[in-house]
């Protein structure tokens, strides 16, 4: 005599089930799919491992819908920072009058600052914008969604090499060596990145719900170019205030790049690096915790 079980269907109906069902089940179909609750939260970092796949085939096609279909293709990633140099070596070097760091020519001071401001505006603005421009994916298929930004950043970490080869066309030309602070440069590059993924996750994340931020981040990295060191050296800027302005987090990460290529007598200014060191880690943390607690409501707001 087969036992009976009582079940509620979605209605709230009771229903009664033969327990033999369940048996036969799964000794046909073989093991039973159990569905454990936060199963899917304990195994999230491992699984940026397993979806490693879907993280290169996101990154290969951002990379080529960026120069889809234009007519000069990847010199376009050359353009922009090299017009960028020319504009503020006049605007701050002629007119302003701004010195260079150490021996430098001003023009070389510039085009350093621009390679990791670029990379940072890059990384931020791709990011913030990801998980909107990827809502039909999101909502399909299960796979970490920290995914999505990070292979967008990919496509930025291509223009910037495209851009470092350019600058040591230019260091050759004006006859600047860099010394053995070279082999520093990845770890400044990585300074970066992180500066600028931590704020883009939470962005992008803010984003999915408020899209208002969609207009306000051109603005806000458009006023940011000109608080940074980009166009002229974060010495000039007074003892006084260094301290606080390293609070930007871009600031750490141009002055070691300018530091480990431009060579000369120019030094770190320490407590402002380890500020900026604080904050990245602060806005990084703070970026992560908010993406992963908003996650599992993207696939609902998009």
């Amino acid at each position: 005599m087969n036992k009976t079980t009582t079940c509620k269907n979605a209605n709230g109906t009771e229903v009664k089930v033969a327990a033999s069902s369940f048996s036969s089940n799964r000794s046909s179909d073989g093991p039973m799919l159990v569905l454990e609750p936060g199963r899917a939260e304990r195994n999230y970092w491992g699984d940026l491992w397993r979806y490693r796949e879907l993280f290169v085939i996101l990154a290969w096609r951002d990379v080529a819908v960026r120069y889809k279909q234009t007519v000069i293709g990847i010199a376009w990633a050359v353009l922009r920072p090299l017009t960028s140099m020319v504009i503020f070596t006049i605007v701050f070097g002629k007119l302003a009058g701004l010195p260079s760091d150490g021996t430098a020519p001003y023009a070389l001071l510039v085009f350093c600052g621009m390679l990791p401001w670029f990379l940072f505006a890059s990384i931020l603005g791709d990011a913030s914008n990801s998980m909107v421009s990827n809502a039909n994916l999101v909502g399909k298929v299960y796979f970490p969604r920290i995914i999505i930004p990070a292979a967008s950043a990919v496509v930025a970490l291509v223009d910037f090499a495209i851009n470092l080869a350019l600058l040591g066309g230019l260091m050759f030309y004006y006859g600047v060596t860099p010394g053995v602070r070279i082999f520093l440069l990845p770890l400044f590059i990585a300074l970066s990145v992180l500066a600028s993924f931590g704020p883009g996750l939470l962005i992008s994340a803010l984003n999915v719900k408020y899209r208002d931020f969609r207009y306000l981040l051109p603005f806000i990295l458009q006023f940011g170019i000109y608080v940074s060191p980009v166009g002229f050296s974060s010495a000039v800027v007074p003892d006084k205030w260094r301290l606080l302005y390293s609070i930007n987090p871009a600031v750490a990460a141009i002055d070691g790049f300018r530091w480990c290529l431009l060579g000369g007598e120019s030094t770190l200014y320490l407590p402002g690096f380890l500020l900026s060191l604080v904050v990245v880690a602060l806005i990084l943390w703070l970026g992560v915790r908010t993406f992963r607690a908003t996650e599992r409501t993207f696939a609902d707001l998009l």
